[in-house]
């Protein structure tokens, strides 16, 4: 499910979805971005970076791309060593997944989640 993604950077994000489930034989969704604001000042000519928040239905990961427009596309490539707000693999505590806040969810009013240093 994609959350929260500006119009302006849909169609790029799609095609870096594509790009690292292709080149790296995944079946991840976005479930977000991040980083993203310098993307959405950037000429159409410009390359710009984004961090794709990445679910496969077992873990989530979080990747940061850089995304340079070439012809009628784009090129891909991950940024290495960016220090970021999120970890590199945000893996759930076992027996928790992507779909469990949603199933708790139809059951309560609200849920409060704990995060530490990451992790939840």
């Amino acid at each position: 499910m994609v959350v929260d993604i500006p119009e302006r950077l849909q169609e790029p994000v799609a095609a870096a979805l594509t790009w690292f489930n292709e080149s790296r034989n995944s079946v991840f969704e976005v479930s977000g971005i991040v980083d993203f604001e310098d993307a959405l000042s950037a000429s159409s000519l410009e390359s710009f970076q984004f961090g794709l928040v990445l679910c496969d239905g077992e873990i989530c990961d979080k990747a940061q791309i850089r995304c340079v427009p070439h012809d009628d596309g784009f090129k891909f490539s991950i940024v290495e060593g960016r220090l970021s707000d999120i970890p590199v693999l945000l893996d759930p505590p076992n027996g928790v997944r992507a779909n469990w806040l949603d199933q708790v969810l139809e059951k309560h009013e609200f849920v409060v989640l704990l995060f530490y240093r990451g992790l939840w």
